[in-house]
């Protein structure tokens, strides 16, 4: 994040959350649901979100819940 920061030459990051999450969560979702062997509740559990949450982030990043072959 220092080195983003250094980057923008004092300029101000516009929605630098929005910005992290996006490049942060579809790793985490996708490797979690890996890990859950895509079991949805579990990766929800193990995330601590509820479980429509999980599929709405899903949904949001265009993760399909079933392994892909």
């Amino acid at each position: 994040m220092d080195d983003y920061f250094s980057s923008l030459n004092g300029h101000a990051p516009a929605e630098l959350y929005e910005m992290i999450l996006g490049q942060i969560e579809p790793p985490l979702l996708r490797a979690t649901l890996r890990y859950c062997d895509h079991n949805q509740s579990r990766a929800a559990e193990m995330l601590g979100l509820n479980r429509a949450t999980l599929r709405k982030k899903l949904r949001q990043h265009r993760i399909t819940a079933k392994p892909e072959h």
